[in-house]
């Protein structure tokens, strides 16, 4: 029997495109322009999947899938976007789509995904019931590449149910980050509780996490929770697993089979509904064969897995993740939002990047705060002359072109008066009298903007 196939978008070409590739295919193809008329055709007759637009003459295709999947709640829907906006996806998988792709669409490719996926849907089918493919995008997760979209659709997989996570990668890729999407997303109740296991030492974290009775050990005057009972209907998450001791190993085991543990110097047995997530830039299994970890404890910490990829792996993220940490870092530090000039991208995109984000946010932060007029220039990175290596610079990181300093480059009205401001103000040395004559502006009027856009006054002369 033939697939059913319902695409709902309104570029005419776009459909037509899609609806003739899909019927070569073998596939039984209805069209639709509007959120109205795509959910009388999917109301009207058997569909199998939606190809859905986002951006509809009357709605977001987002907020249709409710509606959809309320008609046919088996259907598959894969929403089909020009923005790459990872937040955007978040409430379209939250709401039930099975995947997303972006414009401009590669036929080939979209069928191979829509194949994947009805031949997903016919395996679940025939066997016991599990975890729909998902998919999530905070705005945390700052990227692009496949490998970060993979992580998006694990974390809502993870999130959807209660099973312990283990988040690898290296130092600085961002697993807290991800642990705590997870949370967010999760529906839980109780509270996010973080230990980091590898900066308290042993004898402590023992009854960090499992707390401890009045008279257990010398100075402890008082009972006292341990993190394990205050991330009670909420998630516990454990950084730098790979480094817990034997003996907490054993007890976490037991928290992890029985979900019942301890305090210290107590025998009352407790009760946790605490959700683990772990997380470690080791390989616990290589750890378990060489007897530094216990290999029953890696297979229950890691029943769902996920990966964050190394920054230098991901290079096409860098110029959308170093633009999100620059306005994130200016909006801390309450300085002008900056700009990165194209030569200072190319050596960020050129680096190796062993520190990862954490790395990369550190030195932009750096570089802000040395910054002139709000500009990055290759030269207040501190990094090596670029190998070769790029990685192509989208249109939202707001790079100046150093090399054409008077080419055009669309920037808001704030900035463009913080630099002119700033050049009037370097052009009388900073003298107050003189940039509020050339500006036409009363002395209070320019001490507000320098205040605004922290502007440097240079102070060389007398105002």
């Amino acid at each position: 029997m033939s697939t059913q196939l319902v695409i709902i978008e309104d570029d005419a070409a776009l459909s037509e495109m899609l609806a003739m590739h899909f019927e070569d295919a073998g596939f039984i193809v209805r069209q639709a322009a509007t959120t109205r008329a795509g959910l009388e055709l999917v109301e009207s007759g058997p569909v199998d999947l939606v190809l859905l637009d986002q951006q509809l003459p009357d709605g977001r295709g987002s907020d249709l899938i409710g509606e959809l999947l309320a008609a046919r709640p088996d259907l598959l829907i894969v929403m089909m976007t020009g923005r790459h906006d990872l937040e955007l996806a978040i409430a379209a998988i939250q709401e039930g789509a099975a995947d997303f792709v972006h414009k401009p669409i590669e036929a080939d490719a979209l069928q191979e995904k829509v194949e994947g996926l009805l031949r997903e849907r016919a395996a679940a089918r025939e066997s016991a019931p599990s975890l729909a493919d998902s998919e999530v995008a905070p705005r945390d997760l700052i990227g692009r590449s496949d490998a970060m979209l993979a992580v998006s659709k694990s974390i809502a997989l993870s999130a959807r149910s209660a099973a312990t996570v283990l988040i690898g990668g290296e130092s600085g890729t961002g697993k807290e980050v991800v642990a705590r999407l997870i949370h967010q997303h999760s529906g839980r109740t109780g509270p996010f509780v973080a230990v980091n296991c590898a900066a308290i030492v042993e004898t402590l974290l023992e009854t960090e996490l499992f707390g401890h009775e009045k008279g257990a050990f010398t100075g402890a005057q008082a009972r006292r929770a341990g993190r394990l009972e205050q991330a009670h209907d909420g998630t516990l998450f454990l950084d730098e697993i790979g480094e817990l001791a034997p003996t907490l190993q054993a007890k976490l085991l037991r928290v992890l089979q029985e979900r019942v543990f301890e305090r210290v110097g107590g025998s009352e047995l407790l009760t946790t509904n605490a959700r683990i997530v772990a997380a470690t830039n080791r390989d616990l299994l290589a750890e378990a064969a060489a007897g530094r970890f216990r290999e029953d404890l890696a297979y229950r910490l890691k029943v769902i897995q996920i990966d964050m990829p190394a920054l230098r792996k991901r290079r096409e993220d860098i110029p959308l993740l170093a633009s999100g940490l620059l306005a994130r870092i200016a909006q801390r530090l309450e300085l002008p939002r900056p700009r990165l000039t194209p030569s200072a991208m190319e050596r960020l995109c050129a680096y190796a990047w062993p520190g990862n984000v954490r790395e990369l946010e550190n030195l932009l932060t750096q570089a802000l705060v040395q910054a002139r007029n709000a500009l990055i220039t290759p030269e207040l990175l501190g990094l090596p002359q670029p190998d070769g290596t790029q990685c192509a610079t989208p249109t939202d990181t707001r790079a100046a072109d150093d090399r054409a300093p008077d080419a055009f480059t669309p920037r808001t009205l704030d900035a463009v008066e913080a630099e002119h401001v700033q050049r009037v103000l370097d052009h009388t040395e900073g003298h107050k009298g003189r940039t509020c004559e050339i500006l036409g502006i009363s002395r209070p009027a320019l001490d507000r903007k320098i205040a605004k856009y922290a502007l440097a006054t240079h102070r060389r002369a007398k105002p």
